[in-house]
Order: C-alpha cells, then structure tokens, then sequence
C-alpha cells in the first residue's frame, strides 16, 4: 500500500475520532446513530495510523505529497 494521506488529513482523522468517541461513551450521541460513529471513527483511526485510505485508491487521489 502506497501512502496517500498527508499528515494534516492523518491529524483531522484522528480529532474526528476522537469527537465521535467522546459523543459515543459521554452519552450524547446514542443507539444506531452512536455505534456507527464509534464505526466510522475506528475507521478513521485506523486510516490514520496506517496513511493509506482505500477510498482514495480507486480515485488516484491523494493529499500525501
């Protein structure tokens, strides 16, 4: 796999997870909608830590420079 996030875009995934777990276990955001972004943000950590977004794949997009 071939990096193709920059660290910006790593650093906004990880903030975004971190708000979507804070949401998830302080009790705001419950039910369905909670456990898909407690989902969506273990994705966006996971893209984060490894720099590479298989969305972005397909596309030949990427923000790594």
């Amino acid at each position: 796999m071939k990096r193709n996030l920059s660290n910006v875009d790593r650093i906004i995934r990880v903030v975004l997870a971190a708000i979507f777990a804070y949401l998830y276990f302080g009790g705001i955001v419950t039910g369905t909608l909670g456990i898909v972004l407690l989902v969506l943000g273990a994705v966006f950590l996971l893209t984060a830590v490894i720099a590479f977004c298989p969305l972005y794949a397909p596309f030949k997009f990427s923000t790594y420079k």
